[in-house]
């Protein structure tokens, strides 16, 4: 699942951060597993040539992938760690390949004395799946979702399930009808309108309220991201294409001081998992790269201190952006037929 960083002291929980709940310290998430790796490499318990992927060092960290992709940001700024065939980060500098090590818990000073940093909460198990099924399904309209038969399918409590369901709540994926049963929420044209309209009319002031804030470190390296993804297109993963979205949209809106504007923008993030999640079932590539040209525009204008100029570009971007879902949803729709899960059950009005 995708989260926002936004500045140290700012209430993280509602703006869909990373929480601070049960940490060692109060800083932010990336800052801290910046400084464990920091640490590890120094003390050459992460040897030069050691390859660095999210995946692996998110579940060392009992974290999702943003706060360590911003952690490897700003350990590759300080020429700490380097970028290696578009996969990952090696340790050090130089022109020698990965040393293939497999990363452990005590290699980063995370064993028994010195835990992970936050324990995750155990919905997070089971909640990236979940997304992605609930997505799918959304396509084929509205579902009553049995939270009894969730639990079962999972094999987890129905505490971890109604946890599950109430993170999909508040993105809009679910909600409770008037007898307080989960019910998915169709995914049709209207509803694509509408969460767009939200974005159109708060991610452009979102990002003008936010640019004083963003790192220049960290906007560099997205800037770096895009330029290389750019010229790789269209030979990048889906999880590639996602973090690219993810850049933008949440990690630095994310440090918009304004808590009220990102919780009402929550609900219309929805759409950035629907591109996800839609690119993740055809596995095809648009033959035009969707979007990275238009968030390179984005950042170049923050580049100049432009904030006007940079608002207006993401609002393009975004009122362009559109069309090209409503016709990924609907190939999706005309080529495919989810496999109906036990837990969900179509509702005929």
């Amino acid at each position: 699942m995708v989260r926002a960083m936004i500045g140290t002291g700012q209430a993280l929980a509602e703006t869909g951060a990373e929480s601070a709940e049960g940490a060692l310290d109060k800083s932010p998430l990336y800052l801290r597993i910046r400084e464990v790796l920091a640490e590890a490499i120094a003390s050459g318990r992460l040897p030069k040539g050691a390859l660095l992927l999210e995946g692996p060092v998110a579940t060392l960290f009992a974290s999702t992938r943003t706060p360590v992709r911003q952690a490897f940001a700003l350990l590759e700024a300080a020429g700490q760690i380097r970028r290696f065939d578009g996969r990952g980060f090696l340790v050090g500098q130089g022109r020698g390949g990965p040393k293939r090590v497999v990363l452990t818990a005590e290699m980063l000073g995370l064993d028994e004395e010195a835990p992970a940093l936050r324990k995750a909460p155990a919905w997070e198990a089971i909640y990236e799946n979940l997304e992605r099924e609930m997505v799918h399904l959304s396509v084929f309209g509205r579902h009553r979702i049995n939270e009894v038969e969730l639990a079962r399918a999972r094999g987890v409590g129905r505490q971890v399930a109604r946890d599950a369901l109430t993170r999909l709540e508040a993105l809009g994926i679910v909600e409770k009808d008037e007898r307080m049963r989960w019910t998915l929420v169709p995914l049709d044209e209207q509803r694509m309108y509408d969460l767009h309209d939200i974005r159109i009319a708060l991610e452009p002031l979102a990002l003008s309220r936010a640019a004083p804030f963003i790192p220049l470190v960290e906007r560099r390296a997205m800037t770096q991201r895009l330029e290389e993804a750019l010229a790789a297109y269209p030979a990048l993963s889906v999880e590639a294409m996602d973090g690219l979205e993810t850049d933008l949209h949440i990690t630095c809106l994310g440090y918009c001081p304004n808590r009220e504007l990102l919780i009402a923008l929550r609900r219309a993030r929805f759409m950035l998992n629907v591109s996800k999640h839609i690119i993740g079932v055809s596995h095809r590539m648009p033959a035009d790269e969707p979007f990275i040209a238009e968030h390179l525009a984005v950042f170049r204008a923050l580049d100049v201190d432009d904030r006007t100029r940079a608002a207006e570009t993401l609002r393009h971007h975004i009122t362009v952006a559109l069309p090209k879902v409503i016709e990924r949803v609907a190939e999706v729709r005309a080529a495919h037929r989810p496999d109906m899960p036990a837990y969900a059950t179509p509702v005929v009005r």
